[in-house]
């Protein structure tokens, strides 16, 4: 392996065994060299945006998410990097460092020979062994009590982010991961927002996110805020709880939101007064209100299901 990449693959252990290391650029092939070269053997996972490999660095397993090309811009790639670096936190999934590789080649297009860019941008992160809380929903022995301290620790992590000033803006069971004492980690920011110390708030014209998870205010784009998570967490919650689908039809989604958002803008007393031992109604909670007041529950929560098994 070359000098770059051994002085690399130290750097990469050191970040392992060390919380207090920050994650950098690692070069190219380093991460081919520990996927045997992205090899299918390797592949623990896809989706739409990106395959995921397995990394063997010694006697330590880490995750490599290898980007699509195709599907995420320069400015799309920065932003999730900033947002990973700002965020650590025990729920949150470990960032360990990231690739953003580009490699100029001759090639001949049409009949005629041209230089053409390959760029790899690539993201490693802990490696989880357990899943994602996706597979654990569908699970029908599944424990109270370790629903509970799933529920807590994504609120506990969702507090954390926000008061980070990021917003995910793809909160959903398979974006949750479970180590191997099933503790929640929040994952993949590829859609996440970091705000400044004193903005709450960011317009876009787009619609993303996953259907079903997202706040109804914001299809077919709008304002971003903390609430929009907020939402999606309701749905998450009712999923753990029932151990199906928590979300509704878009169309009634957007129905009931139309009908909240002409009540009243008065905070509702008996919020103040929720009995978080009934957690089966908190949900119900997240889901129904306007999105202005959704920002007040998850402080709540997190504070109060400590006391609460």
């Amino acid at each position: 392996m070359e000098r770059k990449a051994c002085i690399a693959r130290s750097y990469l252990e050191q970040v392992l065994v060390d919380e207090a290391t920050e994650p950098k650029n690692l070069p190219l092939s380093l991460l081919e060299d520990i996927t045997s070269d992205f090899s299918h053997d390797q592949e623990i996972g896809s989706g739409g945006f990106a395959v995921v490999y397995k990394g063997i660095l010694g006697d330590k397993e880490i995750a490599v998410k290898k980007l699509s090309n195709f599907l995420m811009t320069d400015t799309e790639f920065d932003r999730e990097v900033e947002c990973l670096m700002r965020a650590k936190h025990k729920n949150v999934v470990r960032f360990l460092g990231y690739c953003d590789d580009t490699q100029r080649s001759r090639e001949t297009f049409d009949g005629k020979p041209v230089m053409a860019e390959t760029r790899q941008r690539l993201l490693c992160f802990e490696y989880i062994p357990n899943g994602s809380l996706y597979e654990y929903i569908k699970d029908p022995y599944r424990q109270w009590g370790t629903c509970y301290e799933i529920i807590k620790g994504i609120c506990v992590g969702l507090q954390y982010l926000h008061e980070s000033f990021i917003v995910h803006m793809d909160l959903k069971p398979a974006n949750i991961l479970l180590d191997n004492n099933m503790v929640p980690k929040i994952a993949d920011f590829g859609l996440s927002r970091y705000f400044d110390e004193n903005q709450s708030r960011d317009i876009t014209k787009n619609m993303f996110g996953t259907v079903g998870y997202w706040a109804p205010e914001f299809s077919g784009g709008g304002v971003i805020t903390r609430s929009a998570d907020l939402y999606s967490l309701g749905v998450i919650i009712l999923e753990i709880l029932t151990g199906h689908k928590g979300h509704e039809r878009i169309e009634d989604v957007r129905t009931r939101y139309v009908i909240v958002r002409k009540m009243t803008d008065q905070f509702p007393f008996w919020l103040r007064r929720v009995d978080f031992q009934i957690i089966v109604t908190l949900p119900q909670c997240i889901l129904s209100l306007s999105y202005s007041f959704r920002y007040c529950v998850i402080s709540f929560m997190a504070a109060h299901l400590v006391v609460v098994q």
